[in-house]
């Protein structure tokens, strides 16, 4: 074993020994039963959940941002009222607790499979859910890797996590002070591992064939932009490697500023976050002002929708840390795999992800939209702070205009609109006769684009940003928002990726939003390369024929990429 190849999702290098995360989930036994007191047992099982619940809270808390909003979801798991009374049936039945668990869970493990989509992708989480629960009722301690470095034999230092897959809850906890690297055999690109991987600047390689068969204590050399692991490495290798690492690091640290390309065209270098918590790492790591402010976490994991007042300030913390400076803040993004426990419950959908979503559900539940507004509106009074608004999953030009009307009621004068539907690339200029702006969310677009869900790792070769239909379509809906002299910028993870960002400027893009980490390595890129050699990287991908094709041509013509050691 020489060398495994996986996909890189988060840039850097990272050595040490394997930890291998084989934790074997509980399987009470069938027809446990309990001691007779269903009240008491019935009590137990709602404090297990209660307490997992909390945990992820808390967890998503510790971590801010994306990993907020993934945790929080998987919290309302825990408290579904539906979980608890099929588990409370059981216990009644007289299954003990641990057993009821196991059972109600697996209904709604069944129902979620069937369902596909969005929701077919939460199975591993709901799996995660019942484990800890069940973990709690056993006294035995929850599935994840040792938070310290302490609890594992061997020399000092971190180790580099090794599992079939990672839960979210356990991704958020790492440190890059105790993970060197993680490695897992399943998983994609756009998956919510991968998306923290780059949120916490821990080097990862996921969809890596033959990884869980890596024996424990192997020392492993990570390299999570080429996707490759190489098990017992010799000292040399390791060395030259580490050493390349550290001047990368040098490197991108010596460019900073505002983001352009070597010969001086300017790209606004944005971040992505998800709450007032992130907004330090955004500045850290150089960022101009924020390019996708998501909302959610105002609102995914509360029984009432939060206050005008309470939104107001919050938004305003944001807005206060970049004066002057761009602040984008995408309306609340809910439905799907992200419900509101405090509307009535959707209509069944066989198909949630093309479902009710998005503006889809704001405009079925006008008041939320109209509450966000205003409060967002009051907090840009009170800053200095250029405010601009987009609406989530637009389809149609009607849409954008019936969000642009919202917004110029409420006082708000920059509506934009994401591109994440293939229609709305299609047709963009069409939208842009009624938006402000667009941003480009690559996420979801290469989702409905390839018919691939971005939580399957099976699917990762067509969720990759790559792939040659995915660059036409932002070329469709940067070409519709210059006939009309709008700005076109992209907030999904393929702005995080150095190569792939100067081939979105090279197809003319005009500012690049990210994950706070990811800012100093495009920043680096840009600054090596004039724009038309970010030109010349564009249309070499374009043509290619596959995302492999795309990716190497793009690079054969972005030369400083190897002087950077990206």
């Amino acid at each position: 074993m020489n060398r495994l190849t996986g996909t890189g999702v988060s840039p850097g290098v990272g050595f040490g020994p394997a930890f291998v995360l084989d934790w074997e989930p509980p399987v009470p036994e069938p027809g446990a039963g309990h001691g007779g007191d269903a009240e008491a047992e019935r009590a137990r099982a709602e404090r297990a959940l209660a307490d997992v619940a909390a945990d992820l809270e808390a967890r998503g808390a510790r971590a801010g941002g994306e990993a907020r909003e993934i945790l929080n979801a998987q919290a309302l798991m825990a408290r579904d009222p539906g979980l608890a009374t099929g588990v409370g049936e059981l216990i009644d039945a007289g299954a003990s607790a641990a057993r009821a668990v196991y059972e109600a869970f697996g209904a709604y493990r069944a129902m979620l499979a069937g369902a596909g989509g969005y929701l077919g992708a939460r199975v591993a989480d709901l799996d995660d859910v019942r484990d800890r629960a069940i973990a709690v009722l056993d006294g035995r301690p929850p599935p994840g890797p040792p938070a310290s470095r302490d609890a594992l034999d061997g020399p000092p230092g971190p180790y580099v996590l090794v599992a079939r897959d990672l839960a979210p809850a356990d991704t958020a906890a790492l440190s890059p002070d105790v993970v060197a690297a993680f490695v897992t055999e399943e998983g994609g690109p756009t998956s919510h591992t991968a998306i923290l991987a780059r949120a916490l600047g821990v080097p990862a390689v996921v969809a890596c064939p033959g990884a869980a068969s890596i024996a424990a204590g192997t020392p492993l050399l990570v390299d999570g932009a080429a996707g490759t692991v190489r098990p017992a490495p010799p000292d040399t290798d390791v060395a030259a490697a580490l050493g390349v690492a550290a001047g990368r690091e040098a490197a991108l640290a010596a460019v900073t500023g505002p983001g352009a390309t070597a010969d001086g065209h300017p790209v606004p270098l944005l971040a992505n976050i998800g709450g007032p918590d992130d907004v330090e790492a955004a500045l850290a790591h150089g960022a101009e002002g924020v390019g996708l402010f998501r909302t959610e976490f105002l609102f995914l994991d509360r029984s009432a929708a939060p206050g005008e007042r309470e939104q107001e300030e919050a938004y305003l913390a944001v807005l206060d840390a970049f004066p002057g400076g761009r602040v984008i803040v995408r309306a609340l993004d809910a439905g799907a795999d992200k419900p509101l426990a405090f509307l009535p419950p959707p209509r069944p959908e066989p198909n949630p992800a093309l479902g009710e979503r998005g503006l889809r559900l704001l405009r079925a539940h006008p008041e939320i939209l109209e509450t966000q507004l205003r409060a967002l509106a009051r907090a840009a009074a009170r800053s200095r702070a250029d405010l601009q608004v987009m609406a989530p999953m637009v389809a149609t030009a009607e849409e954008a205009a019936w969000f642009a009307a919202a917004c110029r009621e409420a006082g708000l004068p920059s509506a934009g609109v994401m591109i994440e539907i293939p229609s709305a690339a299609v047709r963009a200029a069409d939208l842009a006769a009624e938006a402000d702006f667009f941003s480009v969310g690559t996420n979801d677009l290469a989702q409905y684009t390839l018919a691939a869900d971005r939580q399957v790792g099976a699917l990762t070769g067509l969720q990759d940003p790559w792939q040659p239909a995915l660059l036409d379509l932002v070329g469709l809906a940067v070409a519709g928002a210059a006939e009309r002299g709008r700005p076109c910028g992209v907030c999904g993870e393929a702005a995080g990726d150095p190569a792939l960002a100067c081939v979105l400027v090279g197809i003319g893009v005009t500012s690049l939003s990210m994950a706070a980490p990811a800012l100093p390595a495009v920043r680096a890129a840009l600054a090596r390369h004039s724009r038309e050699e970010c030109v010349l990287a564009a249309a070499a991908a374009v043509t290619a024929g596959s995302p492999y094709e795309a990716r190497a041509a793009a690079r054969a013509n972005l030369p400083g990429l190897a002087e950077l050691g990206l």
